[in-house]
């Protein structure tokens, strides 16, 4: 497809709306509201992306090295039929494959910053005169590429922080943290990109992942090297289907296979509610206790089902002892642990648990609390993170928007803005130019300056007329996530 027609419809003629001799369009991204009431600065991620899949990438490959004619054509044919024959033409079309480059400037913040609420990350804006009309045609694009990943990246480091938080005040191995919210999203996402996209901003903040086209994706377009550096990790682990297919009375027979023969070594996760969970914590595993303490690594017991809060907590107000305890407590109970110098039991290296379905924000945040409450460090669980916390968002999770504040029509520059009198105050934008400066330890945006201040500040060119002239790397991003500039 011509990558020209990524994009809404009613784009297709602003070229022609705008006021005459109008030379010059100036945008900026920047998230408006937050609808999760605990985050109020959103991580910037997924820009560089965008610049080299599809301003690079998607116009070299199916725009500019195709035939003028060609693609003019298949341009026409689809506005044509979409729109009626119209005015909106095709020269323009054909001297922007005459120049063959896309000729804007991107602007940014360093991906993977925290950038508090109506701060834009980046701004762009076109270099040649002719092309005033780009800046904003690239809006849809940009839009439904770059909010996912912002949101993911978001989302994950704030599980970060409920993680890191509980594991100061009650493990000794804070370092498990990078292994302790762990990605299961795929499957659940709308299509291979997003899946790609949220994967890759959730291993900012983490390194356990099932999603392993995101390595890829990493490696491909933020210079990660999966040779050099811990990109993202899992485990050998069964499912519902491996488990039923020894039936229901093999079970525990089921267990054994897997820990002694085919898995004698290292870590190996065994779902453990295909039948009844609590039967293989009272009856199996303590049967099993002489296999597991004898093995070179660590089975990992793995519910599936239910309220994880009770299940790996304990319900205080169940029938049965063993429901009453929870998961960590029973599997302290078998296989016992050290309390580490902070006063809290750390179950034994040899087992351990992890519950993949219906973890939120709010429920880790329930997890680690009523285990330390139980006297048991936080880092006992793993947490699968799935496609309910990253898919189930949505632009306007943190109201995304691409908005024009700039303008110079002939000699004129023009100081734009919305400012709707119906809206809330969300849809005001920011006037003019602007520039971005870090202060008392956060970004601060600055509007309605001159060319001379907008060139100052922390936004950077990273993209000018066809070539990237910043490439962040994995480890880059990492650091600003976890330094937060």
């Amino acid at each position: 497809m011509n990558p020209l027609l990524y994009t809404d419809g009613y784009k297709l003629d602003h070229r022609r709306q705008y006021p005459c001799d109008t030379t010059l369009v100036y945008s900026n991204w920047t998230p408006r509201k937050s609808r999760i009431e605990a985050i109020d600065e959103i991580v910037f991620f997924g820009l560089q992306y965008f610049i080299k899949k599809y301003i690079m990438e998607d116009f070299e490959k199916k725009f500019f090295s195709c035939p003028r004619e060609e693609v003019c054509r298949s341009y026409a044919r689809r506005i044509n039929r979409y729109l009626g024959e119209n005015a909106v033409g095709v020269r323009h079309i054909e001297a922007l494959h005459d120049l063959g480059y896309i000729p804007m400037v991107f602007k940014a913040l360093p991906e993977g910053t925290s950038v508090p609420l109506r701060v834009p990350m980046f701004t762009m804006y076109n270099t040649l005169p002719e092309f005033f009309g780009l800046t904003n045609y690239f809006e849809t694009l940009l839009s439904t590429t770059v909010w996912l990943p912002c949101n993911s990246a978001t989302i994950a480091h704030h599980y970060r922080k409920i993680l890191d938080r509980f594991a100061a005040e009650t493990s000794s191995q804070p370092d498990f943290v990078d292994f302790q919210g762990h990605d299961f999203s795929m499957r659940g996402m709308a299509g291979l990109e997003a899946a790609l996209m949220s994967g890759a901003a959730h291993l900012l903040s983490f390194r356990g992942s099932d999603t392993i086209p995101a390595i890829d994706f990493l490696e491909r377009y933020y210079n990660a090297n999966a040779e050099l550096e811990m990109i993202g990790v899992s485990v050998a682990a069964t499912e519902h289907s491996v488990m039923s297919m020894g039936l229901h009375d093999g079970e525990q027979a089921t267990f054994r296979r897997l820990i002694t023969e085919v898995y004698p070594s290292g870590i190996v996760s065994i779902v453990s509610d295909t039948w009844d969970l609590w039967k293989v914590l009272m009856e199996y595993l303590p049967q099993l206790k002489e296999a597991i303490m004898a093995r070179d690594g660590k089975v990992v017991i793995r519910p599936d089902s239910g309220n994880p809060v009770d299940i790996i907590c304990g319900n205080p107000h169940a029938d049965s002892p063993a429901e009453k305890k929870g998961v960590i407590e029973l599997l302290w109970d078998t296989f016992g642990g050290i309390t580490n110098n902070k006063g809290y039991r750390e179950l034994d290296p040899h087992i351990g648990a992890i519950y993949g379905d219906s973890i939120t924000m709010d429920r880790a945040e329930q997890i680690c609390k009523r285990l330390k409450a139980k006297g048991f460090a936080s880092t006992n669980i793993v947490l699968g993170i799935g496609s309910f916390t990253y898919q189930y968002n949505t632009r306007d999770t943190f109201g995304f928007a691409m908005k024009a504040t700039y303008g110079e029509v002939g000699e004129e520059g023009r100081a734009i803005y919305k400012d709707p009198v119906t809206d809330d105050g969300t849809k005001k934008s920011a006037r003019g130019l602007i520039k971005i400066e870090y202060t008392n330890g956060a970004y601060q945006l600055f509007d309605e300056i001159s060319w001379d201040e907008e060139r100052t500040g922390a936004l950077r060119e990273v993209y000018r007329d066809g070539e990237l002239l910043v490439d962040w790397s994995l480890e880059e991003i990492r650091s600003h996530i976890k330094y937060g500039k």
